[in-house]
């Protein structure tokens, strides 16, 4: 699969625990319509997975499920190899695989 800059900021800030498609766009700048391709693709690839969490827990807080995305092994990996490759990454998202603190 091919590494854009918009898939390594993906990469990099799933990689830091940013789970949700709508925290993920707040948290890389991205519009939906480049997240969620570029979530699909690498679901695709095996870099992440994804969950739908329970329709219970959405039904309670009266809004539909949530899809949760995390990264796999590949993944971390392909975030590392694009921080060699896209200097900035690092220093705008941190490390890959170093969690968000909230």
């Amino acid at each position: 699969m091919r590494i854009t800059y918009p898939t390594a900021i993906v990469l990099f800030v799933v990689s830091r625990g940013v789970c949700y498609g709508f925290d993920i766009m707040d948290a890389t700048g991205l519009q939906s319509g480049t997240v969620y391709p570029i979530l699909r693709r690498l679901e695709d690839a095996g870099m992440v997975r994804s969950k739908w969490e329970a329709e219970a827990t959405a039904r309670n807080e009266q809004r539909p499920p949530r899809r949760y995305y995390s990264i796999t092994g590949p993944g971390l990996r392909a975030a590392k190899d694009a921080a060699d490759r896209f200097h900035g990454l690092t220093a705008a998202f941190g490390a890959a695989g170093t969690p968000v603190r909230a």
